[in-house]
């Protein structure tokens, strides 16, 4: 199944946890107290957008109206894919790693075949959504080099798991995280960090549901530890993008 189809409410949660990383009941009681807190963000997500929105990405794209008939909840909304493409169309980025695949893949892989032939290398973590995602790019004459990848503690101070990003490519000219779940923890994607040295200067890092107050802390935390980036939270989606550019 990937995101062509309708989904659960909620993403999955059927991780393959390390056996070296062990959650303690403080940090579950952390997970759950953030999910009573978030769940306006989540109302707001459902839509997956503004029709409108939808209508004109599919329009640039050149994708049948029936390439994205399921968007919104966890999965990616139109606004932020527009907010991808815009990207692309205006600095043509060679290199783009990607965290979480899905709807996005198919928006990115078409926007690059567009707009300067850039490659795309995707993580997610379900094995099974790789492959059905690899299926659904190819249905529509998309390649790009999706990887199901395997979750590992996560660097430096922050809380869970996270990608194995050893063989990702040693420059990043756009980074886009939309990936692993809140549901690990909600401060989890703060470890996307640990690419932020391979982005040259004007390289940009996108972070996907950027208004939910785990990111906010996250954006919080990366502010202070990058100075040398220029990070922004834009509000073209549902769930709010912190974009963040290399300045030196």
């Amino acid at each position: 199944m990937t995101s062509r189809e309708a989904t659960s409410l909620l993403a999955r949660n059927d991780l393959d946890w390390p056996i070296e990383v062990r959650r303690g009941i403080g940090e579950k009681l952390h997970v759950v107290a953030f999910a009573l807190i978030q769940w306006p963000w989540l109302l707001r997500s459902l839509s997956g957008g503004d029709a409108g929105d939808r209508a004109r990405l599919l329009g640039r794209l050149g994708l049948p109206a029936d390439a994205l008939p399921h968007l919104g909840s966890w999965k990616a909304d139109a606004g932020f894919l527009n907010l991808l493409v815009d990207h692309i169309e205006r600095t043509r980025p060679q290199q783009v790693v990607e965290l979480g695949a899905g709807a996005s893949s198919l928006v990115l892989g078409r926007a690059l075949q567009l707009h300067g032939g850039g490659r795309l290398t995707s993580c997610d973590q379900h094995g099974d959504f790789v492959v059905a995602t690899r299926a659904w790019l190819a249905d529509h004459g998309i390649r790009a080099d999706l990887r199901a990848t395997p979750l590992v503690p996560a660097p430096g101070d922050w809380p869970g798991i996270w990608y194995d990003s050893s063989l990702l490519p040693d420059r990043i000219d756009m980074l886009v995280i939309d990936g692993p779940p809140w549901t690990i923890h909600p401060q989890v994607r703060g470890a996307a960090e640990s690419l932020f040295n391979r982005l040259p200067v004007g390289g940009t890092v996108m972070l996907d549901d950027a208004a939910r107050p785990g990111e906010r802390i996250v954006a919080k935390r990366w502010r202070h530890r990058w100075p040398g980036f220029e990070f922004r939270l834009c509000h073209a989606g549902t769930k709010g993008t912190l974009v963040g550019t290399r300045m030196r």
